[in-house]
């Protein structure tokens, strides 16, 4: 199956189809793909960050359901990752919607404000390694980089599993536990910490969707 130039969904069903029938590959995929296009357009983000671009699946995914105005951070480690999204990013048309940066996340999250004159995310998307999504969600607080009621969704977080994170973000954010392994929780400020007790006060809430 051959994808269409300049026709995100064409690139998507080829890269989906390619997945399914010639080479797994560790993308979001199209099931939990659908979750990710029902959150982008639930919370509709002006600013957007996703850690592990890979080969740039979920990046069409997210930039195609979004205005020409709002900006898209990828962040990918990988060099030879980075050089395939970035061809299927431009295949799809989207290149001037979308800044990727190579390099570590923990680095670079401290200069994107500086580098892109953001003052905060609507939407962080974590799907990079699972051992950052907490320093990288608690750095992103740190930096001052989430706004009050962003919406953060994690991959994988059942298998490999992200432990801490899951445990950080169930005792300090709202969230919902989507059952096949996205996590979504919803940030509603800096972390507040009981000194006495020495633990988190902030509300939280569950929501199960079976």
């Amino acid at each position: 199956m051959n994808a269409v130039r300049a026709d995100p969904d064409s690139i998507i069903t080829a890269i989906d189809h390619f997945c399914k029938q010639t080479e797994w590959a560790m993308n979001v995929g199209d099931e939990k793909g659908a979750i990710l296009d029902l959150v982008v357009m639930e919370t509709s983000p002006s600013t957007v960050v996703e850690l592990g671009t890979y080969c740039g699946y979920s990046t069409v995914r997210i930039i195609k359901l979004l205005p020409l105005a709002t900006k898209l951070i990828t962040v990918e480690m990988n060099p030879e990752y980075a050089h395939v999204a970035r061809q299927v990013i431009q295949h799809a048309g989207l290149q001037d919607k979308v800044c990727m940066l190579e390099g570590e996340s923990a680095d670079l999250i401290p200069k994107m404000s500086d580098m892109f004159g953001i003052q905060v995310f609507d939407l962080v998307f974590l799907d990079h390694w699972k051992d950052c999504y907490l320093p990288d969600i608690r750095l992103l607080e740190d930096c001052g980089l989430l706004a009050q009621g962003l919406v953060v969704l994690a991959d994988n977080v059942v298998c490999p599993g992200a432990p801490d994170y899951l445990n950080y973000v169930r005792s300090n954010l709202e969230y919902t536990r989507l059952l096949d392994g996205l996590e979504r929780s919803e940030y509603q400020g800096h972390r507040k910490v009981d000194r006495q007790t020495d633990r988190q006060t902030d509300r939280q809430t569950e929501f199960r969707l079976n």
